[in-house]
């Protein structure tokens, strides 16, 4: 099944070295690319792919040139194509079954990490290194307060996990030995948690890492702000933005960065998934600060935001349950990409190798046009 809904031409677009927010960067930031054009290709938005699996999905992992891909989602349910979507595997956790995966992150067609939400020990971490024939328990919530938000790994031995505030603070854990232990950080290198500041578990993407043990999640409730790590999560720093907050639907619900400068957040209030207020802003400091995108933004509530690896950080997708958008210059500007009711994207290096998943079995894909 083919929807069409967008075509997207080639449009050459220019490298923005201040798309918005501080010009001059208050923290020692490496400097991003040089200028670079940058062409968009061909594609149309979505391709519905049949995957004969029937969970609502929130995690979404793309491996490599984007012939791999992992979901995850209801009922313990995992998913996972070797073809690019034309046939799947797929499979229930064991004693997993009451268990939501929030997030799956991937590393091979045989390698992936399963994260479940949920309060207590709903909340967990399972690995497979068999493609999913086995899957290890790696970690159970240890309290009953906690709350897992989501995962991202540097590489397939080093990542973080995230949660709602135990104690007043935002709970972290870090591993550097693929899962087989996963360790706190210390609770002094993480700023107080505000009264009813938490996390969101909507696409597994609240919580980006980037090479050189560079860290930032997003919250909401009373305020939408931004943590901020540059030692694998050790120690952080947290900065307030102009974006939606105030009750416990509101805040950012995804954040994603193109180099360790320029970044972007989006979210809104999920009660409300056609509001458009205050629901993405972006960065030029690492985090440090934040700018609203307001003049031409995405059209509504957005559970997940990603940058396309190869287009020097100038296209951007965000997706949600009102339907996806999509940026060709970093930011600025957004166009619609789809109607489709989408919880999480991602891709391979290329637009081309794109992919989504949502509620009720939905994943569908970017395809090139046909001439």
């Amino acid at each position: 099944m083919m929807k069409s809904v967008l075509l997207i031409l080639f449009v050459p677009v220019l490298m923005l070295t201040v798309a918005c927010g501080s010009e001059t960067p208050p923290e020692a930031i490496p400097e991003p690319p040089e200028e670079a054009e940058v062409e968009s290709p061909l594609c149309e938005v979505w391709q519905v792919v049949d995957s004969g699996i029937s969970a609502s999905f929130r995690g979404l992992s793309v491996v490599g040139d984007g012939e791999v891909v992992w979901v995850s989602g209801t009922g313990g349910t995992w998913g996972r194509t070797v073809d690019r979507g034309a046939t799947w595997t797929s499979g229930v956790v064991p004693d997993a079954e009451d268990l939501d995966f929030r997030d799956v992150d991937a590393f091979s067609q045989d390698i992936a990490y399963l994260m479940s939400a949920g309060p207590g020990e709903l909340s967990r971490i399972y690995k497979t290194v068999d493609g999913g024939g086995t899957w290890e328990l790696q970690l159970t919530n240890p309290g009953p307060e906690g709350f897992f938000d989501g995962m991202a790994f540097w590489g397939e031995r080093h990542g973080l996990v995230y949660g709602d505030p135990v104690d007043g603070r935002f709970m972290v854990l870090a591993t550097d030995d693929g899962g087989s232990s996963w360790n706190s950080v210390p609770s002094e290198g993480m700023p107080p948690a505000l009264d009813g500041e938490a996390g969101f578990a909507a696409s597994g993407t609240g919580l980006a890492v980037m090479t050189g043990g560079l860290a930032w999640f997003g919250t909401g409730g009373p305020e939408a702000r931004v943590f901020r790590s540059r030692d694998y999560g050790q120690s952080w720093q947290v900065a307030t933005t102009p974006m939606l907050a105030g009750e416990g639907s509101m805040g950012i619900f995804s954040v994603a960065f193109s180099d360790p400068s320029h970044g972007i957040a989006v979210g809104g209030d999920y009660t409300q998934p056609e509001g458009t207020e205050r629901h993405a802003a972006c960065t030029t400091d690492g985090g440090v600060t934040w700018t609203l995108i307001e003049s031409s933004s995405p059209a509504g509530y957005r559970s997940a935001v990603a940058f396309v690896p190869d287009s020097q950080g100038q296209i951007v997708m965000a997706a949600g349950t009102s339907g996806s958008d999509l940026s060709l210059d970093g930011g600025e500007s957004w166009q619609t990409a789809g109607a489709e009711n989408t919880n999480c994207v991602a891709f391979g290096p290329s637009l081309c190798t794109g992919w989504a998943a949502g509620p009720e079995g939905f994943i569908a894909k970017l395809v090139p046009a046909t001439p």
